[in-house]
């Protein structure tokens, strides 16, 4: 992993560019090369421009650098990332390849092509550097059967899923030759540094995710045809409800492009041998009538789906198979899908639908079937087990669930028995697994760890050793106290780690106890604490529902209470005489901003949307985090310096009066929420491990708990200087006048009240006045109206 530095990428198209861009998201420098363009633009022309300078010549490469800032979503963390990425041409910068550590091919899906850029490329290959394409399909040894010994041993597939920067997956795919150290290498570098779930595959047509995917989505297609269903109608059984995607199958393969999708499956078509595995793959008519009419999906405006004005604005239409015309959309409507809405598991929610005997029920057990049989007799022809297929699908196409993760949620007996009622051939890996008496392919082995069934047998399923599961300790044991809204787990070494498991990991009054819990119990028992979780989310915010009723039934002794004890809570973990380390990931809003900002240590994930929105709902925020933000701004500024002091309150009071979100770690560092210390963590299932690092880090120089401060604030002349401020504001009209009453309260809260400029104030002052005015804006009826429009619309209100 340490002699990657540099990197280097060649093709600039979408998914070359932004494999680049995830490279310089890892820190990696990278050189971005593509063709040398033939002809000049009109632009080029006006300029003067003649197809031998250098600004033409490095075009192409320079406009899949440019793209990178303007797609959405964007795959770097930050605008200044781009700044590591260096553009060129292959004819003039071909030569900078030898002083790179890893090169990576993304250009056309043409293997002659491939096989002459290679050819090329090793006329300045530096020995030891490795070599990779990024094919989605093409025989990885067929690209460099020609080139020498030693470059096909530092050469292998590693195959990104678009967009790189958000898809998990990575297959990587090594050749009979490659050597066994590389492919450690570059297993180890993509999971730490890149963050990606590596799944190993074999040089086989499509690798192990897009042949199991587009298998799938083939069925399916088939499969409405033959039911006279729509697009819209399988989208409401193949989505969430068989633990899917949201986008289903057919918005899905709209985003993806429906050429793509064709390469893909005539791809398999033409490399595969076995006459029913080549029927599979025959694209539809209609699919190939649309992408000879340009109907590519989203890329093109229109696909399966299509979206127009209309009387109410704009209107998705969907394509109906039959007149190939576009018509409104409908949702398929079956008991089945209803009751698995209630199910209180997948599991539940999947038996209940797969079983069910309704058009719901018959269509997602059909294309289910065939999915889990076509998986189960690829095996070991794509992959050496079930664990690469299941964590393929997963990291692939997102699907909460591999194929048998499915089979053992339904059921291996029961659905194999209705397998054979219906006449389906039971590949031998499966009917071995019900010979050997095993009753599921995945089982937990008596350590707690989990085993998957291999030639007769169980084998233990290869965990990173940086993967540390929550609920695997849970089961073994290792909770020290519960309740509803969180765990105190020990996850060894001394540490305990507090995990918020409340419906959407909202604060509530049972995490507050935990919080107060946990920091004496730490402070007696253990060396640090992480804060953490593996939700969906860190965490979103307090419990709206709970102040909008309180405010609404005016209890206000009762509502001061429970913010009060929200800002102790924080204060006894800014205190504590432990290390405490935070691990925020995703969304961290509001409260989970709060929870995290008193602790020692952030170690973020990546991926973080972390923001004090609390304006957005007709607030303030209420736990401290006026306060823990404001202290941050104010390290190490001298009191005297006035114009210094108003900067950065002004810098403050930006980031909470318009609710600034992060769009990761990066940018949470620009915004203060993360300071330079705290540290940023690539791959989120090493996200809790990290963090723990951190806390035995800090505890191994002698942790000391930093002591209370006096805070100086702008007092009375910065209040009115922020309030001028938003006042421009709403005479301008970009604030309401509700607006404006929120950013009053708050800019008296960070001013620190109406005191002289320069005074010195303790942080419990700063938390008196700031809770005295979360509960007058609490009691407003513009913010109730806020606060009720965000808990049904799920949207802020502007009013």
């Amino acid at each position: 992993m340490a002699r990657i530095k540099q990197a280097a990428v060649i093709g600039a198209g979408v998914m070359g560019a932004a494999i680049a861009g995830h490279l310089a998201n890892a820190g990696i420098r990278t050189i971005l090369l593509d063709i040398v363009p033939k002809e000049l633009t009109e632009k080029e022309k006006a300029k003067g421009l003649t197809l031998e300078d250098k600004a033409v010549r490095n075009r192409i490469a320079q406009t899949g650098k440019e793209r990178l800032l303007k797609e959405k979503p964007s795959p770097v963390f930050h605008k200044n990332i781009v700044d590591r990425i260096e553009v060129g041409n292959l004819e003039d910068d071909l030569v900078k390849l030898s002083e790179v550590d890893w090169v990576i091919e993304a250009v056309i899906e043409n293997l002659s092509i491939k096989q002459s850029l290679f050819a090329n490329l090793e006329e300045v290959w530096k020995p030891g550097t490795i070599v990779s394409s990024n094919t989605s399909g093409i025989s990885i040894h067929d690209m460099v059967k020609d080139r020498s010994p030693e470059f096909r041993s530092h050469f292998l597939g590693t195959h990104f899923f678009n967009p790189p920067r958000y898809m998990k997956l990575l297959e990587i795919i090594p050749t009979e030759d490659t050597s066994e150290s590389i492919i450690s290498d570059m297993k180890a570098f993509a999971e730490s540094v890149l963050g990606k779930g590596v799944v190993m595959a074999k040089d086989t047509p499509n690798f192990i995710a897009n042949r199991i995917g587009v298998y799938g989505l083939q069925v399916t297609f088939q499969k409405m045809l033959e039911d006279g269903l729509g697009p819209d109608e399988v989208d409401s059984v193949t989505g969430r409800a068989m633990g899917r995607p949201k986008s289903a199958t057919f918005r899905t393969l709209d985003l993806v492009g429906l050429d793509t999708f064709v390469h893909v499956s005539d791809n398999v078509r033409e490399n595969v041998d076995d006459a029913e595995e080549k029927k599979a793959f025959e694209v539809p008519a209609l699919l190939r009538e649309m992408v000879e009419k340009g109907w590519l999906g989203a890329k093109s405006g229109q696909g399966f789906f299509k979206k127009v004005k209309s009387e109410k604005g704009k209107e998705i239409l969907v394509l109906d198979p039959e007149t190939k015309e576009y018509r409104p959309r409908k949702k398929l409507k079956a008991q089945s899908l209803e009751m698995a809405k209630r199910a209180k598991s997948l599991k539940e929610q999947l038996r209940t639908l797969l079983y069910a005997d309704d058009t719901a029920g018959r269509f997602a057990w059909h294309i289910t079937k065939k999915v889990l049989l076509y998986s189960a007799a690829r095996i070991p022809e794509i992959a050496d087990d079930i664990v690469s297929i299941d964590r393929a699908m997963r990291w692939g196409f997102n699907w909460d669930l591999g194929p048998f993760e499915v089979w053992d949620a339904i059921g291996v007996e029961k659905s194999v028995a209705r397998m054979k009622e219906e006449g389906e051939t039971i590949p031998p890996l499966v009917e071995e697994l019900l010979a050997s008496g095993a009753k599921s392919f995945y089982e937990q082995s008596s350590e707690g760890s989990k085993a998957f069934h291999l030639g007769g047998r169980f084998q233990q399923v290869e965990e990173h050793p940086k993967t540390i599961d929550l609920a695997r300790l849970k089961e073994q044991g290792k909770v020290i106290k519960a309740n509803k809204g969180a765990s105190l787990i020990d996850i060894g070494d001394d540490v305990a780690c507090l995990e918020f498991h409340s419906p959407k990991n909202a604060i509530a009054a049972d995490i507050i106890q935990m919080i107060n819990y946990s920091v004496k119990e730490v402070s007696a028992n253990y060396r640090g604490l992480v804060i953490g979780n593996q939700g969906d989310n860190f965490c979103v915010g307090a419990n709206l529902m709970l102040i909008l009723m309180e405010a609404q039934d005016q209890n206000w002794p009762e509502l001061d209470l429970v913010v009060r004890q929200f800002q102790n809570a924080m204060g006894s973990l800014r205190y504590v005489d432990k290390p405490v380390v935070t691990a925020p990931f995703n969304m961290t809003l509001g409260g989970g901003v709060e929870v995290s900002l008193p602790a020692d240590r952030l170690q973020a994930s990546s991926e973080l949307y972390m923001g004090l929105v609390e304006p957005g709902v007709g607030l303030i925020p209420g736990g401290g985090g006026n306060k823990e933000l404001l202290l941050r701004y104010m390290d190490g500024v001298d009191p005297k310096d006035r114009l210094s002091l108003q900067s950065r309150v002004n810098k403050v009071f930006e980031t909470i009066a318009m609710a600034k979100v992060s769009t990761s770690a990066v940018e949470a560092r620009e915004y203060g929420f993360l300071r330079r210390e705290d540290g940023i963590t690539m791959n989120q299932d090493h996200l809790i491990y990290d963090a723990k690092q951190q806390v035995l880090a800090l505890d191994a120089v002698g942790y000391q708990a930093p002591q209370r401060k006096q805070i100086p604030v702008v007092g009375e002349t910065g209040y009115n200087t922020l309030r001028l401020g938003a006042y421009g504001l709403l005479q301008s009209g970009y604030i309401s006048e509700h607006d404006y009453k929120i950013a009053d309260k708050l800019a008296y809260v960070l001013a620190g009240g109406t005191v002289p400029e320069g005074t010195l104030v303790d942080e419990q002052y700063l938390l008196d006045i700031e809770r005295e005015a979360f509960l007058s804006l609490a009691g407003e009826p513009k913010s109730q109206q806020r606060m009720q429009h965000m808990l049904t619309k799920n949207k802020p209100l502007r009013n």
